[in-house]
């Protein structure tokens, strides 16, 4: 039934000028980076304190991973559910260490990560890097920007640390690993002074790429944020900073679509930033009036976004990374649910007619573009879809669910 199905919607999409086939063997090599943090409420394993830098994971939903080894074991079992090969991305606090081993952020190494990569080894999985900069005694309030040099020094020698994991992750995996700067650095009331925090902050991003690394392996991303709790007037890592210091450097802008203001939308700053740069990373997520993180719908945002990285031919142009985190639901349902979604807006739009829509533009044929473009939202994107999940070897439409159910029955029901 769904090959029929399937053979239906290909002649369909063939007389609007659309190969499905070919849609769907692009999208079988799109790989998009899995978040680690969505398994465990982002706590981490070298700490016990409380979430800082704004960050919050609401919500107590049973069964969250305790463990190394349980955190994995339910990243597989998200990732068998969710078609294509994929990257996992981590954060620092999610090193390994053995029975009374401990390093501080600023001494991690490689060997923390060894299980890690055994773990991505054994799947053909890449990794993606992110050193922490938040929930750690030393985080509060500055990091890369703080006025005290000592702690500045200390997370300094932290982003080094991570650029030497991100190369060890990249050469043992045979695939580039994208390491992403994020400082939750700011100030709740009005500042006195903006630019000093910024000076100290770009010194220190300075020093972090001194570190030698070899840029075919590691692809070193700032990400900037308008604004966070407990930081709602300043935010140390702006927009025009975090974009103006990546050009300068040659590396690359990473951009978060819930991290502007809500009438902003990364979609239509995809294509200007494209122009200026060989690569982008984004890190998509869905913000319900703040950067809340939800869990990533197929929705018209996260459609576009898709849209423009399709018809701009981007596809391997841009790093794909989810980062969200709902405490509330079932975890692995929110990883398969947020990935899946990520996978449709894209087959979505690998099926639009894109060629014929800019020609109909460049023609100032509007009434006839707009008349396409409606239509194609009824097309039978689901059966290309669900061929797809078969082709993959995973449950099609709403199949899986009954499979993490189960899961939720005979592991998470474990976990108190």
């Amino acid at each position: 039934m769904i090959q029929e199905r399937y053979a239906s919607a290909r002649k369909l999409y063939q007389q609007a000028g659309v190969d499905t086939d070919r849609a769907l063997e692009t999208l079988k090599n799109i790989r998009i980076s899995m978040h680690c943090w969505q398994g465990d409420d982002v706590r981490g394993f070298d700490q016990d304190g409380p979430l800082s830098g704004g960050i919050q994971a609401t919500g107590n939903y049973p069964g969250r991973a305790r463990t190394p080894r349980e955190l994995m074991a339910d990243m597989d079992m998200a990732m068998r559910l969710i078609p294509g090969s994929h990257k996992i991305n981590l954060h620092a606090s999610y090193a390994v260490f053995e029975k009374g081993e401990f390093a501080d952020r600023d001494a991690l190494k490689p060997k923390h990560f060894q299980k890690w990569v055994e773990f991505a080894k054994e799947r053909g999985l890449g990794i993606d890097f992110n050193p922490t900069f938040f929930s750690h005694p030393k985080a509060e309030p500055f990091t890369l920007s703080s006025p005290d040099e000592e702690i500045r020094q200390f997370w300094i020698r932290h982003g080094q640390a991570c650029i030497r994991i991100s190369q060890y992750f990249a050469e043992q995996l045979g695939q580039p690993c994208v390491m992403n700067i994020w400082i939750p650095d700011g100030l709740k009331d009005v500042p006195a002074d903006r630019l000093g925090p910024r000076a100290r902050f770009k010194d220190s991003l300075d020093k972090i790429l001194g570190q030698p690394y070899d840029k075919t392996k590691v692809y070193v991303c700032l990400e900037s944020k308008v604004f966070g709790i407990g930081m709602e007037s300043y935010t140390v890592g702006s927009s025009e900073f975090c974009v103006n210091y990546a050009a300068q450097k040659g590396i690359l802008s990473l951009m978060d679509n819930g991290h502007y203001h809500p009438t902003e939308v990364v979609s239509d700053k995809i294509p200007s930033m494209l122009l200026f740069s060989e690569k982008l990373a984004l890190h998509v997520t869905r913000a319900v009036r703040w950067d809340s993180d939800h869990v990533v719908l197929l929705d018209d945002e996260t459609k576009e976004i898709a849209k423009e990285i399709v018809r701009n031919g981007a596809v391997d142009r841009v790093f794909l990374a989810l980062d969200y985190f709902d405490a509330s639901i079932n975890r692995i349902s929110a990883w398969v649910v947020g990935m899946r979604n990520m996978q449709k807006a894209l087959l979505f739009a690998l099926l639009q007619p894109a060629g014929r829509m800019k020609q109909l533009q460049e023609e100032g044929n509007f009434t006839e573009l707009m008349v396409l473009q409606e239509e194609m939202k009824l097309y039978p994107m689901g059966d290309v879809w669900n061929y797809f999940c078969e082709m993959c070897n995973v449950p099609v439409e709403g199949a899986w669910y009954a499979q993490v159910k189960d899961y939720e029955a005979q592991i998470l029901a474990d976990r108190k």
